[in-house]
């Protein structure tokens, strides 16, 4: 049970740590960063950045390769993303001038993180 526990920390630690590595990736590219873990009944949004009127929401991946990220988005997820979205962007006074994206973060060993914009397409 404690090995277990270890290793969720573990897991839940290096997380944390892509997603702030990921958040500053996207900084130095232009983006606000308006937030960070949003959880919703839904689901989590790992990242909600905004440049501009575009809004992207970001899946952030620790892989080991970059194939290894994209696959872990898996269709399930990305309806969970989708659903948690749909709610966030609900609750903007000015949704009605988002432009929402969905995009991933790859945050590989000893690399610069990679940002796919516009990873998928939302389902309709």
């Amino acid at each position: 049970m404690k090995a277990g526990a270890d290793r969720r920390r573990r897991f839940f630690a290096k997380g944390h740590r892509a997603e702030r590595l990921a958040a500053w990736a996207l900084r130095l590219k232009g983006y606000r960063i308006i937030e960070m873990r949003h959880r919703t009944s839904l689901g989590e949004i790992d990242l909600v950045a905004r440049r501009g009127s575009t809004v992207a929401i970001v899946e952030v991946k620790a892989r080991g390769s970059l194939a290894l990220a994209i696959d872990a988005v898996t269709p399930a997820s990305r309806r969970r993303i989708e659903a948690a979205a749909d709610l966030w962007l609900a609750r903007q006074p000015d949704a009605h001038h988002i432009s929402l994206r969905f995009d991933i973060v790859a945050v590989l060993p000893r690399r610069w993180p990679r940002h796919l914009a516009g990873a998928w397409e939302p389902r309709p």
